[in-house]
Parts: structure tokens; C-alpha cells; sequence
């Protein structure tokens, strides 16, 4: 393990950022979100989590990925390549970091988004412990520990007060680690008793927020039963449809293609999408989900079950966003309760 001082930040900054495109917690008008770091930005690591989640970092918001120009009857294609460096995403915390692999299991798996693929082996991670999680956030109802290292990490950090517990973890956290080693220092049999204590302290915490006891595998039913309940009638009443839950999580990975064209020529780009939207997956004949309710039950039936169903493990991370987002107070914890029977 090696140890950071904070003090040594703006050096290391720099350092990185010549070897890498650095992206950090930047704080600009009272918000604090990933974006690509610049010397003068306000650099906010104590911020719990960022107001959006870092996956815009890994799977933009809008991506252009062909270009087309046209002659007459002729018409000529250009596919765009990505020109970013490689890169490092610093200060991600445990329920970002999950939520990673399990848009990976969505695009890395046959057959493989090369678009994304190429992007997401471009990048470092470096995650950040939770050393005070707040009382919206649940990720240990989906056996998220934010004291420990999360898989897919490639370098495991925890805020020891002045300084940075530094770990590497994968082939790319030791290469990284290796660069920068002369702005590091090797910790001591001291940091190291105090990085036990503080994992101690976040278990402790994270067993005493409101919503600890929020266990999905109360949901229990055939899926037929479960797609017909009416609970979908009941809590979907209250949704706006204004997308804003999904924007906003870190497993939400719906897109939409669109051309932009002028004159003779344009370009073919992909942007997020929202299946909350009355025009999601619009096509000739129509839109196979009508109402609002149909939508409202497709997002959560999406991240409890049909996601599990075919991964494994449910499509959400307890950051608890969507909590604190919803304009009228709906969310997938109440989602969870009255699935699982309760009032």
C-alpha cells in the first residue's frame, strides 16, 4: 500500500493529467459532478456522491460514431474513432464502481458494443471509500460494501484525514501506482491499523442508516404474478414520466440513434434514452408500451427482476439518487416494500 498526502494533490494532479485525461469531482455552482480536470477546478473528494453518476464518463451522453455525405446517388460513410487518451476516473465511490460491471454485462457480452468496449478498456478507476454515508443511501441491500475494494476497480482508495490509503488492484492500478510513485510514500504499520479502524467505523454506519433493512429478495412470485400486480396501478399513478430517475442512475443504459443532417451531409450519433418516455422504442406501427403505467412497471421489473433473471444480480446499486431526484417522492425503495407486501 502506498499513502497520498492531500497536500501533494495539485502536483499530482498535474502529473497525471500530462500521462492521462484526469477526470474528478469538480464543484462548480454548488454542485459537484465528473468532468474532466483542468488546473483551477475546484477538486471536491468529500462530497459523497456527485449529483450524476461518472458513467457519462464510460458511456457518453452523446456520441457521434458516423459520418455521411452525399453526392447525387452517391453517398459516402465515415466511421469516427475515438480520440481520447487513456484515462483515469478518481474518486468513484463503491455503488459507481459496481454499477460499471453491470452495464458491462449489458455491452461487453456477445455481441460486444466495440464503441463502448474500446472506451471502457481506455480507462483507470480509482475508487474512494464512503467514510460517511448518508441516510439515503442503501448499497448494502444489494451486498455492496463501501469499506472494501469493489471488483472492477483497478485501485482501491480510502481518506485517512490528511492523506489518501492508496492500494492497486488490477494490472492497471500497478502501472499507474508505478508512474506516480515518486509522489507517494509506502504506508506504515500505523496507516494501516487506522484503515482498519475506519472500515470498522463505515460497517458500524452503514448498519445504522434508515434504509439498511431494505432487502429486495422480499419480491417473491412467478413473474407472470409479479407483472400482474396491482401495485404498478396504485404507485404509477404519481409518475410524471419525466426521465429524470433514469438519467441520473448509474445502471440505466438505454440509448436511442439519431441522424443529424444538414444539406448533404450529417452525422449518425447515439444518446441516452429514457424507457420512461412516451416515445421510447417509437417505431411504425407504434409504441408497444401506451401508458404510463406500462413504462413505470418496464423500468422496475427491468432492475428487479429481468435483469437478475439473466445476470445474476439486480440493476441497481443503492445510491439512493433517485431518492433524493424524484420530483414527487417515488423511487424503487417503495417500489421494493410494496412488492414485497408491505402497506
Amino acid at each position: 500500500m502506498k499513502v497520498l498526502k492531500k497536500e501533494k494533490f495539485p502536483q499530482i494532479w498535474q502529473a497525471i493529467n500530462q500521462a492521462y485525461e484526469l477526470y474528478l469531482p469538480i464543484e462548480k455552482d454548488d454542485r459537484v459532478n465528473f468532468a474532466q480536470w483542468t488546473e483551477g477546478e475546484t477538486v471536491n473528494l468529500e462530497a459523497l456522491k456527485t449529483e450524476i453518476s461518472p458513467k457519462d464518463v464510460i458511456f457518453p451522453q452523446s456520441e457521434t460514431y458516423l459520418k455521411f455525405e452525399s453526392d447525387g446517388k452517391k453517398l459516402q460513410l465515415e466511421s469516427v474513432e475515438s480520440e481520447n487518451r487513456e484515462y483515469v476516473l478518481f474518486g468513484v465511490r463503491s455503488c459507481d464502481a459496481v454499477s460499471f460491471n453491470l452495464i458491462d454485462n449489458v455491452f461487453l457480452r456477445e455481441p460486444i458494443d466495440r464503441l463502448y468496449e474500446k472506451r471502457r478498456n481506455k480507462g483507470t478507476i480509482v475508487s474512494l471509500a464512503c467514510s460517511e454515508p448518508e441516510e439515503n443511501c442503501f448499497c448494502s441491500s444489494f451486498q455492496i460494501k463501501p469499506e472494501e475494494a469493489s471488483p472492477g476497480v483497478d485501485v482501491a482508495a480510502w481518506d485517512l484525514g490528511d492523506k489518501i490509503l492508496w492500494k492497486p488492484v488490477t494490472e492497471k492500478g500497478q502501472v499507474l501506482t508505478q508512474k506516480f510513485a515518486q509522489l507517494m510514500e509506502d504506508a506504515s504499520q500505523q496507516d494501516q491499523e487506522e484503515l482498519i479502524k475506519l472500515q470498522n467505523a463505515i460497517k458500524e454506519k452503514v448498519k445504522e442508516l434508515p434504509l439498511a433493512s431494505v432487502d429486495p429478495k422480499v419480491i417473491k412470485g412467478e413473474l407472470k404474478e409479479i407483472f400482474e400486480s396491482k401495485v404498478w396501478d396504485e404507485l404509477s399513478q404519481s409518475c410524471l414520466g419525466c426521465g429524470a430517475c433514469t438519467y441520473i442512475c448509474p445502471t440505466c443504459h438505454c440509448y436511442d440513434i439519431q441522424d443529424f443532417a444538414g444539406g448533404n451531409c450529417g452525422e449518425r450519433f447515439r444518446c441516452w434514452d429514457s424507457c420512461m418516455f412516451s416515445e421510447f422504442t417509437l417505431m411504425a406501427h407504434g409504441n408497444p408500451r401506451t401508458t404510463q403505467k406500462q413504462r413505470f412497471r418496464q423500468r422496475f421489473m427491468h432492475k428487479l427482476v429481468y435483469y437478475p433473471n439473466n445476470h445474476g444480480s439486480y440493476a441497481c446499486v443503492g445510491c439512493g439518487r433517485c431518492i433524493e431526484k424524484c420530483p414527487v417522492n417515488m423511487n424503487i425503495v417503495k417500489v421494493i416494500k410494496r412488492l414485497g407486501g408491505e402497506g
